[in-house]
């Protein structure tokens, strides 16, 4: 079992025993054989970040993501002549030098833990392990799923995508790796895959994550098909067992996020993404315990995601109390030790599971470790060669620009 011993010299101090913090506080001497991690004057040591809804699979759109032509004029117009486009174009090759790349910033960032939903709809078997193979490798926390639509191909990519899910969740053994089941969103499927999503969770005893209610069109589309919105069609085709991930839900009611709050479902807003969208911004979340925040896709830099958060919510006239704002940004523990069997919190405290971070008097991470495990030292990635990763998503990303304007022909 290895011993890791970080050293705030007079001030505060962890010793990390295997995976667990064993003590933390003042006065503590590091047991001899320790690995120590020197910390200079003005270092804090925190709980590793979670991002609580992300897209691995967006981590190449940095490297120079066409902007699309003529300018969407609306969110589905937005899904159509982008990240539609981006999916489907991904092949084996670019998702794993999307995932690396994105996985090595996030680490560098200090997030330790990522929920990811995923799509490559001409890519759908085995996807989840590229996913997967690049968390483990780089020593990340990773919840994913593959999010099943019938956008291109009819029920039958339905059935293709919700394959996915099976054969990942019962095949996957990776310690940092966890899975889920997904649909893409609401609109963009029947109720006979919704009916056999639900019947998905039931049978492999895992919840679901899916986009809801991220654009009044979302909506619109579920008062067509009969239902008064896409949070009830979920829920009475039984799609959403207790725990599952609701992303987004700009466009829920108080009254709704109070139903999901009651039914055990977590929502997590994305401010980045929804402003860049132009979908909105919910003041409803307040009436729900089990709000975490999110990403998007938007890289894994969790204060800026807060920073837009605090803007935001000022913006709207949301009043987010100083409780209510930090119970938001640190919710994603609650989701990870769900997820995981494990005891995480915002709290550095003995007995909980050693994912933490270590900043500078500036902010800048100088050490990361999950699972107990240094994979950022002295502000360099120990996992893995970051600037090899990033030259390598440099290459991969010319290549899917190239296959998306074959597709948008």
């Amino acid at each position: 079992m290895s011993t890791h011993f970080l050293d705030g010299g007079a001030g505060d101090s962890v010793l990390v025993e295997g995976s667990r913090i064993s003590a933390a506080g003042r006065g503590l001497s590091a047991p001899a054989g320790a690995q120590r991690l020197k910390l200079e004057e003005g270092d804090t040591i925190s709980v590793g970040a979670v991002n609580a809804h992300t897209h691995l699979y967006s981590g190449l759109a940095p490297l120079g993501l066409p902007t699309p032509w003529p300018p969407p004029a609306n969110f589905v117009q937005i899904l159509e002549r982008v990240w539609w486009l981006l999916d489907r174009a991904l092949d084996e090759e670019s998702l794993r030098g999307a995932a690396r790349f994105y996985i090595a910033d996030a680490l560098m960032c200090g997030t330790t833990s990522l929920i990811d939903h995923h799509e490559s709809p001409w890519f759908i078997r085995g996807s989840l392990d590229v996913l997967a193979d690049a968390a483990q490798e780089l020593g990340i926390r990773l919840v994913t799923a593959y999010g099943a639509t019938e956008r291109n191909r009819g029920r039958e990519e339905g059935v293709r995508g919700l394959d996915e899910n099976r054969r990942f969740v019962r095949n996957n053994r990776r310690s940092l790796v966890r899975g889920m089941v997904a649909l893409h969103a609401s609109f963009t499927v029947s109720d006979d895959t919704i009916r056999s999503s639900a019947a998905l969770c039931r049978e492999l005893d895992v919840p679901m994550h899916v986009h809801v209610a991220e654009d009044a069109a979302d909506v619109a589309d579920a008062r067509k098909r009969g239902y008064p919105g896409p949070l009830e069609r979920l829920a009475s085709l039984g799609a959403l067992p207790t725990g599952s991930i609701v992303a987004h839900g700009v466009h829920l009611d108080p009254a709704q996020v109070r139903r999901a709050d009651d039914a055990g479902l977590w929502i997590v807003q994305n401010p980045r993404s929804n402003a860049g969208n132009r979908v909105g911004f919910s003041t409803a979340l307040s009436s729900s315990r089990h709000v975490a925040l999110g990403t998007d896709g938007y890289n894994a830099d969790m204060a800026a995601e807060r920073a837009a958060l605090r803007e935001h919510s000022l913006a709207h006239h949301e009043n987010l109390d100083s409780e209510t704002f930090s119970a938001r940004c640190h919710a994603g523990h609650a989701m990870v030790s769900q997820r995981f069997g494990i005891s995480l919190s915002s709290v550095v405290t003995a007995g909980n599971t050693a994912d933490l971070v270590v900043r500078d008097s500036k902010g800048a991470v100088r050490h990361v470790l999950v699972n107990g495990k240094v994979v950022v030292e002295s502000g360099s990635l120990k996992t893995g060669d970051h600037k090899a990763i990033r030259g390598q998503a440099a290459q991969q990303a010319p290549r899917l620009w190239t296959r998306m304007e074959a597709l948008r022909q």
